[in-house]
């Protein structure tokens, strides 16, 4: 006979998540790409400048290549996991043709899944419950992400206009500095424009020496700067390979932001943990988009070049339309974010949902890259100069300035 039970006796079958999904931080970019999303969809012409979406289209010989590489049955199969050695002999050499690095392709270069996925899996690599990253502030919110999953805690590295945006060592608890094992650097600065010398790296890299501190540079930037000054990579500084890390991405460099490749670069036993973690992860890109990629680094770069103009002439653009409102700040030394203080009375997010309802503009609130960006929002150069030149007038309209 079937036992049939009471349903008044059953409890709801409920779904209950692992303590570590409570423990991670709010998608503070979710968040924005809905309220813009929502704005649009009620009929009004927004301008999006709050996300760091590249608008403009991957170059053609890239595109070319993926299309002929999809007709390749090698490529209609499993992938090495750790990647083609092709790709990575192509990332070698455009370190050392760029910045005089010299990197093995088995051993100093990972494939990742976009920059985004190895700045989260190298916390998850080395911090134990209790170990302690230092982020800077404000920072790329998804360091934060990887720092949660590990159990870890984050000690925050004030970045503030009057040091030109770089962190002081010197003002870092003792207490956090005994227990830190990783540390995050990104410059060209995500969110403030911020360059680093070569200066910077050298004092990091001693640094991380005398603490046993591993160094994560986010070197995701590193093609885009201003009035002749190519950006500094960490990696080309001596002692770098032995303390860290660099996490580049195709997604600036070359428009690929869709295409999800990017590389951990340097340290040897870093790059064979983060491959280890992937090997439970995934079984890398697919062969197509990893012969494409090789092309974009190995063929011609006249199209970086090309892209780096650009966002020069929109940064101008910006900045001289900007003036004209009253609304001055210094311009970026690198990547295509604007960082730009909130006129007197507002916050970063006052101002920010204001120019969305008054204005239909989409900047990001300062506040949601850390307690040190309150007091400004970051713009993107991502829209023709003549939308740049719109949004600057939309604004002037508002008489804040």
């Amino acid at each position: 006979m079937m036992n049939r039970s009471n349903p008044a006796d059953t409890k709801p079958f409920r779904i209950v998540p692992a303590q570590r999904m409570d423990s991670l931080p709010k998608q503070f970019f979710a968040s924005l790409v809905q309220k813009a999303t929502r704005r649009a969809a009620d009929g009004h012409d927004v301008i999006n400048l709050g996300q760091g979406n590249p608008d403009m289209p991957t170059p053609a010989h890239i595109v070319r290549k993926l299309q002929e590489a999809a007709t390749n049955p090698l490529y209609h199969k499993y992938p090495p996991f750790s990647g083609f050695r092709f790709l990575k002999e192509a990332v070698a050499r455009r370190y050392l043709e760029d910045y005089g690095v010299t990197l093995d392709p088995d051993t100093e270069v990972a494939v990742l899944f976009g920059g985004k996925t190895g700045l989260v899996e190298i916390s998850q690599c080395l911090l134990n419950a209790g170990d302690v990253c230092l982020v800077p502030d404000p920072g790329y919110p998804d360091y934060w992400s990887g720092v949660a999953l590990a159990g870890a805690r984050m000690s925050f590295m004030p970045l503030r206009e009057a040091n030109g945006f770089l962190p002081d060592y010197s003002a870092i608890p003792a207490a956090d500095l005994a227990q830190a094992k990783l540390m995050f650097i990104n410059y060209p600065n995500n969110p403030t424009g911020a360059c680093a010398p070569e200066s910077f790296y050298r004092d990091t890299i001693a640094f991380a020496a005398k603490h046993g501190i591993v160094v994560a540079s986010d070197f995701a930037y590193g093609a885009i700067g201003y009035d002749g000054k190519a950006p500094v990579s960490f990696l080309a500084q001596p002692g770098a390979k032995e303390v860290g890390v660099e996490f580049y991405t195709l997604s600036k460099s070359y428009n690929m932001a869709g295409w999800r490749v990017g590389f951990a670069i340097g340290n040897a036993e870093i790059v064979r943990l983060i491959n280890l973690i992937q090997d439970h992860y995934y079984c890398s890109l697919f062969g197509g988009i990893q012969e494409a990629a090789a092309e974009a680094l190995s063929g011609p770069q006249d199209c970086v070049r090309e892209l780096c103009a650009a966002y020069a002439g929109r940064r101008d653009a910006l900045y001289a339309a900007l003036a004209d409102i009253g609304w001055r700040a210094a311009p970026p030394q690198g990547s295509f974010f604007c960082w730009l203080p909130v006129p007197q009375g507002h916050t970063s997010t006052s101002l920010a949902d204001l120019l969305l309802q008054e204005a239909n503009i989409v900047v990001a609130p300062g506040i949601g890259f850390g307690e040190h960006g309150e007091g400004y929002v970051r713009l993107g150069l991502l829209a023709p100069e003549e939308r740049l030149r719109e949004t600057a007038a939309r604004i002037g309209k508002l008489g804040l300035f």
